[in-house]
C-alpha cells in the first residue's frame, strides 16, 4: 500500500462525501469553458487553486468518492465553498492560476516560497555620464539593464570588478553634481572621474559601450580592443596608460573565472534542474545571460509528499514567471505534463517564442547533469540542516517546558541612542531557520516617552503587534467558529499567525511589561521568555526569566543556548541595523528637502551662498533672491516655507 492510499484510507467518509456533494452542487451552472476555481474551507481559507481547460468536466473528476489520493481526498473533505473565473482561453487560465496561487499560497497547491525579485545592473541613459548600478524592481528609469543575477552578491562582485575594469561612476546624480574634487574611487582606480572632468564626454562614452559590450557576451572583443590599446601604449613608451591598461584586462579576466561555467551553446536562457528525495524537491535555477553564468539559486517550493518531480516542476515554473519576463529558452530536467501549454503561456506574456526543452544530448544535457548534482547536494543539505533544526527546536521545547517544539518563535529588542531614532523591532525563527520576509521594524511614535524608556519602547512595540495579530485573526462575520475537536491540517487553527514562543531580549522588568501588554489585550497561551546578558555581558552566562520559574541559566555548552544567542544576536542585528539606516537618513536630510522644486542644482547654489541649509532657513527674502539660478518666485516660497507658519 502507498502512502498515498494509507492517507486516503484515514479521511473519514462522512465529511469526504459531503464535500463532494457540495461540489456537485456547482456543475449544473458551470460551463463547457476554460477558467480557474477556488476550493475554500470553512473559515473562508482558500485550500487549492486550479485551472481547466473545460470547468465543468475538472471539477466534475472531484464528485467522486473513490480513485483519489490522500491529498485530494483530504482537499474535497475540507472544502466548504468554491468561486470560478471564466476565462478567453486555457492560456488566460494558466496565467491567472499562476497569479493566484503566488498571492493566496494556498494549503494544497505546490507554493513558490521565495519570490523575491531578482537584481539587475543597469547602466542608466538619462545622464550625460552614464553610472553603473544594482537595480531590483520595475524598470522605469531609462537604461540598460543586464540580468537577472541570482543573488544580489552575485550583482555586487560583478559591479566591484566592472568598476575596475571600466571605470563608471557608482554615485548618484546629486552626488556627481555637487563634487568639486575627486571621490576615494578615482584615487584607488575604480572610477574616471566625470564628474569633475578628469575625463573628457567622448572617452567616457567609450568607456560605457564597453561596458554594454562586455555585458551583452562581447567580451572577447572587447579585450582584443585593451590588448591592442596597451600594445600600442606600450610601442609609445606610455608605461602607465600600459599598465592601467593590462588591470583592465585582469578585471575582466577575474569575472569570467567567477562565473563558472560559460557554456558555448546557451547563449540566453534560465535552466531548472530538480531533485526530490524524502517528499522534498530542490529546484536549481542558473541564470545564462550574454553566453555567461550569471549565477544560480535553489528553490524548495512547499507542496504535498505524494506530488513527483514533473508535477512540482509544471507549477513551479508557471508561478516563478508570474512577474518575471522570460527568456528565449528554459532548460528543464524533467518533461512537464502542461509543456506545450506554458510555452504558449510564457510566449504570449513575452510576446516572442520561448522555447521549454529538455535536453538530451550535447553540451546542454552535460550541463543539466552538472545543474541536477548541484540540486541534489542541495536538498541533502537542507534535510541535514532540517533535522538539525527540529534537534535544536526540541531542545527548546523541554529547556522552557513547552508542549511541542515550536514552529514559529518571535525575537524582540529595540536600538536608540539616548532616545532618539528609536526603533523597535522583532525577527522570526521557525523549523527553516529565519524567515526574513517575516521581519518588522516598528518606529517608536510615543513622543511622551523619556529618551531611553526601554519599557515603553517595548510596551508600544508589542501592543502594536498584538493589536494587529488580533484585528487579523479575527473572526469573518460569516464564518463558522472554529472547532478545535475537528482539527486542522496547519495545526494551528484559531491562533494561526501567533509566536509559539516569545523571547525578549532583557530581564524581569522587560518581561514583566510584555505580559502585562498580553493581559491587557487578554492574549493568553503564548509563552514568554526574557534573555538577560550575563554578569559584565559575557555570552554565555545568560539568566533566562519565565514567569513561574526562578531565573536559570543554561550549560555554557549547550547546543540549545548558542542556538539561543543567534536568535538574541539576529534580533539585535536588525534592530540596530534599522536603527543606524534611519538616523543615517536623518543626518543627511536637509531642510531643503521639504520644499517642491528645489533640486540639485538649485540646493548646491543655495548651500554654496549660504553656507549651510540652516543658514537658508534664516535668510531674509532679498538675501534669496541675491542667489543665481533663484528666481523671485521661487526666493518667495523658500523664504514663506520657513517663515509664514500661520
Amino acid at each position: 500500500m502507498t502512502i498515498d492510499d494509507t492517507e486516503s484510507a484515514i479521511v473519514d467518509e462522512k465529511p469526504l462525501a459531503s464535500g463532494a456533494a457540495l461540489i456537485a452542487s456547482y456543475l449544473p451552472r458551470l460551463p463547457n469553458a476554460p477558467g480557474v476555481y477556488r476550493m475554500f474551507d470553512a473559515a473562508g481559507d482558500v485550500l487549492y487553486v486550479g485551472k481547466a481547460a473545460n470547468l465543468k468536466k475538472r471539477v466534475a473528476a472531484y464528485t467522486k468518492i473513490l480513485g483519489h489520493t490522500g491529498r485530494i481526498a483530504r482537499m474535497i473533505a475540507g472544502t466548504a465553498s468554491m468561486e470560478f473565473v471564466q476565462t478567453a482561453s486555457e492560456v488566460e487560465a494558466l496565467l491567472l492560476e499562476a497569479n493566484l496561487i503566488k498571492r493566496l499560497k494556498p494549503r494544497y497547491n505546490v507554493t513558490l516560497r521565495d519570490d523575491k525579485s531578482f537584481p539587475f545592473i543597469l547602466v542608466t541613459g538619462d545622464h550625460k555620464a552614464p553610472q553603473i548600478i544594482k537595480h531590483r524592481g520595475a524598470k522605469s528609469r531609462k537604461g540598460d539593464y543586464f540580468g537577472p543575477f541570482a543573488s544580489a552578491g552575485a550583482v555586487n562582485r560583478t559591479l566591484n570588478t566592472l568598476q575596475r575594469a571600466f571605470l563608471l561612476r557608482s554615485c548618484s546624480d546629486s552626488v556627481f553634481e555637487s563634487r568639486t574634487r575627486p571621490c576615494l574611487l578615482f584615487q584607488i582606480k575604480r572610477c574616471s572621474a566625470p564628474c569633475v572632468a578628469k575625463i573628457d564626454e567622448e572617452s567616457y562614452a567609450r568607456l560605457v559601450g564597453q561596458a554594454r559590450d562586455f555585458l551583452q557576451g562581447k567580451s572577447d572583443q572587447v579585450r582584443a580592443e585593451l590588448s591592442k590599446e596597451m600594445e600600442q601604449a606600450a610601442e609609445a613608451l606610455d608605461f602607465e596608460k600600459a599598465a592601467r591598461l593590462r588591470d583592465r584586462i585582469r578585471a575582466l579576466a577575474h569575472i569570467q573565472l567567477n562565473q563558472g561555467i560559460n557554456p558555448d551553446t546557451i547563449e540566453e536562457a534560465d535552466l531548472f534542474a530538480a531533485h526530490q528525495e524524502g517528499g522534498q524537491t530542490c529546484i536549481q535555477v542558473f541564470f545564462f545571460r550574454s553566453g555567461q553564468n550569471w549565477g544560480n539559486r535553489p528553490y524548495f517550493p512547499r507542496h504535498d509528499k505524494g506530488l513527483d518531480i514533473p508535477e512540482v516542476l509544471d507549477s513551479f515554473l508557471a508561478q516563478f514567471y508570474d512577474d518575471r519576463d522570460p527568456p528565449k529558452l528554459l532548460l528543464i530536467s524533467h518533461d512537464v505534463p502542461g509543456r506545450a501549454l506554458l510555452e504558449e503561456a510564457l510566449s504570449v506574456k513575452a510576446e516572442r517564442r520561448v522555447e521549454v526543452l529538455q535536453p538530451q544530448r550535447g553540451e546542454k544535457r552535460e550541463v543539466m547533469a552538472q545543474a541536477v548534482m548541484n540540486a541534489r547536494e542541495s536538498l541533502a543539505r537542507r534535510v541535514a540542516e532540517s533535522a538539525s533544526q527540529a534537534r535544536l527546536l526540541e531542545g527548546v521545547a523541554e529547556v522552557f517546558h513547552l508542549d511541542h517544539p515550536p514552529e514559529r518563535i518571535e525575537v524582540y529588542d529595540n536600538s536608540h541612542i539616548q532616545g532618539t531614532n528609536a526603533i523597535g523591532a522583532f525577527v522570526v525563527a521557525g523549523p527553516e531557520g529565519f524567515v526574513k520576509n517575516q521581519y518588522r521594524k516598528f518606529n517608536i511614535k510615543n513622543t511622551e516617552l523619556a529618551p531611553g524608556d526601554d519599557y515603553g519602547m517595548m510596551r508600544e512595540v508589542l501592543t502594536r503587534r498584538f493589536k494587529r495579530l488580533l484585528k487579523e485573526q479575527a473572526p469573518k462575520a460569516d464564518a463558522p467558529v472554529f472547532d478545535e475537536k475537528s482539527g486542522d491540517d496547519e495545526g494551528d487553527g484559531e491562533r494561526r499567525g501567533f509566536p509559539d514562543l516569545v523571547l525578549i531580549d532583557g530581564g524581569l522588568g522587560q518581561l514583566s511589561v510584555v505580559r502585562q501588554v498580553l493581559a491587557e489585550l487578554q492574549v493568553t497561551g503564548v509563552p514568554l521568555v526574557g534573555i538577560a546578558k550575563g554578569p559584565d555581558r559575557d555570552a554565555g552566562r545568560e539568566r533566562f526569566f519565565m514567569e513561574g520559574r526562578p531565573p536559570f541559566s543554561l550549560e555554557p555548552k549547550s547546543p540549545v543556548l548558542f542556538y539561543l544567542q543567534r536568535l538574541r544576536d539576529e534580533a539585535h542585528r536588525f534592530a540596530i541595523g534599522t536603527h543606524r539606516a534611519k538616523r543615517a537618513q536623518s543626518i543627511t536630510a536637509s531642510p531643503l528637502d521639504e520644499i517642491d522644486g528645489i533640486g540639485p542644482g538649485r540646493k548646491r547654489a543655495l548651500l554654496n551662498h549660504f553656507g549651510s541649509g540652516r543658514a537658508v532657513t534664516r535668510a531674509g527674502l532679498a538675501d534669496l533672491e541675491a542667489v543665481s539660478g533663484i528666481s523671485k518666485a521661487m526666493a518667495r516660497k523658500i523664504y514663506d516655507h520657513f517663515h509664514d507658519k500661520g
